[in-house]
């Protein structure tokens, strides 16, 4: 499935992320059911890595709890072809060295095998990226870009121009974590000069936390991506407990009101 029919016009599309296997399988399993039931458009499956450039600290602790629990890319694999059939198009979010280690052409046919719709490589730079979006493209998985506020506006255009599905809109600088609010005009600003250049669809993440937050992009970005406040929120629980508090979170946060 293409990852660009998930946005509908007027509608802000609810992209959330978790780690595969933080703190165990089975609480992913859960959350990913419970995310489903939620109205997710899209789910965003980090795989663990032990040295994440773009994580910011609830991330990171997320995958190394999943790395002490011996979580590896094969095992997010056979989650994702396991549950493909019950849940939204599913998008990878991973690390280039994890890919150049399992082979480019493996992965893709891997991640095709499984059901991926999207991969997310945040540490492949866009001069560096055509192999991988032409292994991954080759299968039909949607390869999103990351456009950050201080990209100046000629490579954003590039930028976007080589994105596959949406275009990822980095919401503020630094890494990814719910501490620091988005400055909302800033970040308008920076939809609108996208808007100029592409037709794709945006979607905002980095910081996203609250209902106020995501309110300020309503009718403005195409999608919004929710990961390290949906983290916090389940941190410390297991399997239904687990999938609770995420229930509460995202009722809270009313993306799709």
């Amino acid at each position: 499935m293409a990852l660009e029919s998930i946005f509908k016009p007027g509608r802000l599309a609810f992209i959330p992320y978790l780690m595969a296997g933080d703190p165990d399988l089975e609480t992913t399993r859960a959350i990913l059911a419970t995310l489903a039931r939620h109205g997710a458009d899209a789910i965003e499956l980090g795989i663990p890595y032990g040295d994440p450039l773009a994580d910011g600290p609830a991330i990171a602790a997320a995958g190394a709890r999943a790395l002490a629990n011996g979580i590896t890319l094969q095992k997010v694999l056979a989650l994702v072809s396991e549950m493909r059939a019950s849940l939204p198009p599913l998008i990878l979010f991973t690390y280039y060295n994890l890919v150049y280690q399992f082979g480019l052409q493996q992965f893709a046919r891997a991640a095709a095998g499984a059901g991926a719709a999207g991969v997310i490589v945040p540490d492949v730079s866009l001069e560096e990226i055509e192999p991988l979006r032409l292994a991954l493209g080759a299968h039909t998985i949607d390869v999103p870009l990351l456009v950050a506020p201080s990209t100046p506006p000629d490579r954003a255009a590039r930028i976007a121009g080589q994105s596959g599905g949406f275009v990822y809109v980095v919401s503020r600088l630094g890494v990814t974590g719910a501490g620091t609010a988005p400055d909302t005009k800033l970040l308008r600003a920076q939809i609108a000069a996208l808007r100029a250049a592409t037709k794709k669809p945006l979607a905002v993440g980095f910081g996203m936390s609250t209902r106020a937050q995501v309110d300020a992009v309503r009718g403005v970005a195409d999608g919004v991506i929710v990961g390290s406040a949906l983290i916090d929120a389940y941190t410390g629980a297991r399997g239904e407990d687990a999938a609770r508090r995420v229930s509460a979170f995202v009722d809270a946060l009313a993306v799709s009101d």
